[in-house]
């Protein structure tokens, strides 16, 4: 009996959690605002760097650093949560987050900034993995999906939400408040969760610091690669090169560590290779790192797009993409629900479909169009995200054991961030390439020889700064559509890997929850 009480606590028996709706609003909340700080602070960059007095290429570290502590950081959450408690580690998170916020906010200059924000992106990385472990382990088989569609929730529209708070905040205030809105998020989140949430033990397993640091060099040296390359003219620069080489190099070795490792030293290896054996989890990985590149690459195209191109405030172009939100919203509301009654697979491809319908509608955006297909694919394509996401998120847990469970979503989240990571790189470096071929394309159609264009240049001198203002603005539109397209095709290709997920049978236990009923 002592034995099944204490398998029960470890793995999160749902039939034994009370106040199971103050700890989901607890962990959204700390959830929502971590999420919320990738995005959240990229519009206040021109503000920051003027008060702190940086120069424009450096600013851009404030986002940088963030991003890759939390990606060093991340992996290292499973066991963090085992060594510490799953209950203290969230508070630690919570706590060490919080505070970091409101030294970001207190920040004088850049190097103050840059070093909170890594101490922001190092506690921050264990919230989202942990919340969704949590979820997992205090709701029942049967609502995983409603689980998952709660937490997916937060993960979307967190990061399309960021942009327009933070120039909201930024214009009605300072852009302190970008990270002063944290403080009394924290403070909530962390005392529901010091209240209602239980603490949990895991297995007492040994650090393994050769797998940690080789995965941490590897994820670091790869945010920076992603990061500063086209800044520096990506391989043209040593630096990128040296980045390369590290981030190649260090995952080789962190690789065959894994393979090697186990049960030959006595140290566990950092990633336990069930993880890899479990083919719905890694075939989950392949397809989360696609909806990592088309979630967040899509929102780093369309707000300069609308600003820069059609002319819109930052106001304004918060508004029109806020639909996309109230998409994924509402997708995720219902398919929280189908997936218990509906195939998961068929709901994926079902929302990949969606998804590549609306980036190909996405291909026919115009200088002069209005607002309604901006909005129209963005509704389209948050329903398909929503989609996506849910089933994608139960069924790639759903043959795992729950000892494994805050591992796999550590490992789940850095993938979703490292897609997202590439996908925001390899478009802005395509969009930076293509509009200057396609201006060179256009204006090679520009001839003297044109008696209009001969007499439009030579009637105003300010006519030829004007005809190339044009040129380059219909070169940029052609870029993004070719961004737009580039997605589409990438959404279309995996559709053939939802055929190695595997479907649970229905009522078959994990091996934990067996052995807690014998």
């Amino acid at each position: 009996m002592a034995a099944a009480q204490s398998s029960a606590q470890t793995s999160g028996a749902p039939h034994e959690v009370k106040h199971r709706g103050m700890i989901t609003v607890s962990i959204m909340l700390a959830t929502i605002m971590q999420v919320l700080d990738t995005t959240i602070a990229n519009v206040a960059l021109p503000s920051m760097q003027g008060s702190l007095g940086a120069a424009q290429d450096s600013i851009t570290w404030v986002l940088t650093s963030y991003i890759v502590a939390a990606a060093i950081a991340t992996p290292a959450t499973g066991w963090m949560a085992d060594r510490f408690g799953r209950k203290r580690l969230f508070l630690i998170a919570v706590a060490g987050f919080t505070a970091a916020s409101v030294l970001c906010g207190l920040a004088g200059s850049l190097t103050q900034m840059v070093a909170f924000r890594l101490v922001q992106g190092v506690f921050g990385a264990a919230l989202v993995p942990l919340s969704q472990s949590v979820l997992l382990d205090i709701n029942p088989k049967e609502r995983h999906g409603q689980a998952m569609a709660l937490w997916g929730a937060g993960i979307m529209v967190g990061p399309i939400a960021g942009p327009t708070l933070g120039g909201w905040l930024t214009d009605g205030f300072s852009w302190r408040w970008v990270f002063y809105i944290n403080l009394p998020v924290g403070l909530l989140a962390f005392a529901g969760m010091a209240i209602f949430l239980h603490e949990t033990r895991g297995r007492q397993r040994s650090f393994d610091f050769f797998g940690f640091a080789m995965l941490g060099l590897a994820v670091g040296a790869f945010q920076m690669l992603l990061d500063r390359g086209e800044q520096l003219d990506w391989f043209g620069a040593t630096e990128i090169w040296i980045e390369t080489a590290l981030a190649a190099c260090a995952f080789w070795i962190f690789a065959v560590h894994i393979a090697t490792a186990h049960g030959s030293t006595r140290t566990e290896p950092f990633i336990d290779p069930a993880l890899l054996r479990d083919r719905n989890f890694v075939t989950g990985l392949v397809l989360i790192f696609v909806i990592g590149v088309i979630l967040l690459a899509t929102m780093a195209l369309l707000p300069p797009m609308l600003q820069n191109l059609l002319g819109y405030p930052t106001v304004t172009t918060g508004l029109v993409l806020a639909p996309r939100g109230v998409g994924t919203m509402i997708s995720m509301l219902v398919v929280g629900r189908l997936v218990r009654k509906v195939d998961a697979r068929l709901l994926i491809l079902a929302g990949v479909l969606t998804t590549s319908w609306s980036l190909w509608s996405m291909t026919g955006f115009t200088i002069v169009m209005d607002r309604s297909p901006i909005i129209v694919s963005g509704v389209v394509q948050g329903l398909g995200l929503g989609l996506v996401f849910v089933p994608l998120s139960t069924i790639a847990f759903a043959t795992l054991e729950p000892r494994l469970r805050t591992d796999a979503a550590s490992l789940f989240s850095l993938v979703r961030n490292l897609g997202s990571s590439v996908g925001i790189s390899v478009v802005m470096t395509l969009l930076s390439q293509n509009t200057q071929i396609n201006h060179a394309s256009l204006a090679g159609h520009l001839t003297p020889f044109s008696q209009t264009l001969t007499e439009q240049v030579t009637a105003s001198p300010a006519a030829l700064a004007m005809l190339n203002a044009q040129v380059t603005q219909q070169a940029a539109m052609i870029a993004y559509i070719d961004d737009f397209k580039l997605m589409m095709y990438v959404a279309l290709l995996v559709i053939p890997m939802l055929l190695l997920l595997r479907r649970p049978k229905a009522g078959a236990p994990a091996p934990d929850e067996a052995a807690v009923m014998e």
